[in-house]
């Protein structure tokens, strides 16, 4: 999978930094503490990219099945602070699921993506990528987004995955070809506990 082309790439230590501040702040969240998991206000303050307005998705899953995901469309926050954030409310806000407890926090397994910024699509059909691209569509108050992972695990191709996106948004799955339908892409970089540098 392609990572996205915001403003420049994360490094690998800033990509661990923001993996290492989700489960602490994720542990905080439930009030607990476990090996290897430092506390926030012992991390060093953060800098560069992680410090400017940015956007994630913040996942979580229990053996490779899904746990909860929760993420921001608009660059409100510090993508630092945007990170910590989602990774507790995917925790513990994800209305598809009961709210994680403190003994699961430790088996679960976590993947942050780092949105790009939109970019409006006028002819999805053939501007949609399956693998780069994720999709944000909208109607009068109704969005829905799929990340570029989402179409690949379920081997979707585009019309599928507009489709998907716009029942993820609440409306009919042919609402992307209507005129008031705004469909917009963006890319992102994807990256989880995997890639935690390891000791020894």
């Amino acid at each position: 999978m392609k990572e996205g082309t915001a403003a420049e790439h994360l490094s690998n230590e800033q990509k661990s930094q923001l993996l290492v501040r989700a489960r602490a702040a994720a542990a905080r969240s439930l009030g607990i503490s476990f090996e290897g998991i430092p506390d926030l206000s012992s991390l060093p303050s953060p800098s560069g990219r992680l410090a400017e307005p940015g956007m994630c998705f913040v996942t979580w899953k229990k053996a490779g099945q899904l746990r909860g995901c929760i993420g921001s469309v608009e660059p409100v926050r510090p993508l630092w602070a945007d990170v910590q954030a989602n990774a507790v409310h995917a925790l513990l806000d994800d209305p598809r699921f009961p709210p994680a407890t403190a003994r699961e926090l430790e088996g679960l397994e976590l993947e942050i993506s780092v949105l790009s910024p939109f970019v409006r699509a006028s002819d999805p059909l053939q501007t949609v990528e399956i693998g780069v691209h994720g999709l944000l569509v909208g109607r009068g108050g109704r969005r829905g987004l799929l990340l570029p992972q989402v179409p690949v695990e379920w081997e979707w191709d585009v019309p599928q995955f507009l489709a998907q996106a716009c029942r993820k948004a609440g409306l009919p799955a042919d609402a992307w070809r209507d005129a008031d339908t705004v469909v917009s892409t963006f890319e992102a970089e994807v990256f989880g506990d995997e890639d935690l540098p390891r000791d020894g």
